[in-house]
């Protein structure tokens, strides 16, 4: 099952490279941003939100974004996902420039080749599990072939929903109807599945099972999941954890233990030390 894909995407060929036993893979990043700012507002009430990231994520990788309320988190992913526009800079996506793209342009992207995963899992009542799986497909203009059944009932094993693609989502508890949303993210094989606080609803063990599943769809489907989370928990499921502060990459970690990331957060949010004469 391939994608559709825009002039832009046709146009641009993906860098290959060799392995050492001379295996050829794509080298392209999943999400490449250079020099990218968002400014909303102008004069004194302007409000720099990204203030220049440069970031490039490989293929097959799963990044934590985490920061202070403010840093830059909610709009980082925006722009990186093609929902907002920056100001000024270049976002690429699986090799494709997107910050030149039009509305129409931008929907058919995020429609073939982005998956998203948002806290209030977005399921349409009316649609059945699968149908809701399978939804990605449909607004692209396709239809619910076999192929395409075979990959949402795939989809729905892997997540532990065999057998309750006729079900609404009405009838599953909260963690289920993420992973009924995690599987609808991975059904057209997208470039990167963009994740917005995934656990934020769900308890302790549905938000573990959660986060199995989507480290799971890194190792075992070579996904690339880029993650928002205010979770240090969460973000040890990921390869790197990257920390925004007022508009910019502050820090990052390598897989770090849930620990580690939290003691890493609190002193990214501590206040600086008051100057010591200050009480004299």
């Amino acid at each position: 099952m391939g994608f559709r894909r825009t002039t832009r995407q046709a146009e641009q060929q993906p860098e290959r490279r060799a392995d050492q036993a001379g295996r050829s893979y794509d080298s392209t990043p999943a999400v490449e941003l250079r020099g990218v700012r968002r400014q909303y507002g102008r004069g004194s009430a302007a409000v720099h939100a990204l203030r220049g990231i440069d970031l490039s994520l490989p293929r097959g990788s799963f990044t934590a974004v985490m920061g202070p309320s403010g840093s830059g988190k909610s709009t980082f992913l925006q722009c990186a996902a093609g929902l907002d526009l920056p100001t000024e800079g270049s976002v690429r996506l699986g090799g494709t420039e997107i910050t030149g793209m039009n509305e129409n342009e931008l929907t058919e992207l995020r429609r073939n080749r982005l998956g998203f995963v948002f806290q209030a899992f977005n399921l349409l009542p009316s649609l059945t599990v699968e149908q809701n799986v399978l939804l990605p497909m449909r607004l692209a203009g396709g239809r619910a072939s076999a192929q395409g059944q075979d990959r949402a009932a795939d989809l729905l094993a892997r997540v532990g929903l065999e057998g309750k693609g006729r079900r609404r989502p009405a009838e599953l508890s909260g963690g289920q109807q993420q992973r009924v949303a995690i599987a609808r993210a991975l059904v057209t094989r997208p470039d990167v599945v963009f994740a917005d606080e995934p656990t934020g609803a769900l308890d302790t063990t549905a938000a573990a099972e959660v986060l199995g599943l989507l480290r799971s769809a890194v190792d075992s489907l070579g996904a690339t999941v880029v993650m928002v989370t205010h979770d240090p928990g969460a973000a040890a499921h990921a390869d790197q954890v990257l920390f925004l502060a007022d508009g910019l990459i502050a820090d990052r970690l390598p897989r770090s233990s849930t620990a580690t990331i939290a003691a890493r957060m609190t002193a990214l949010t501590a206040p600086a030390p008051a100057y010591a004469g200050a009480a004299a």
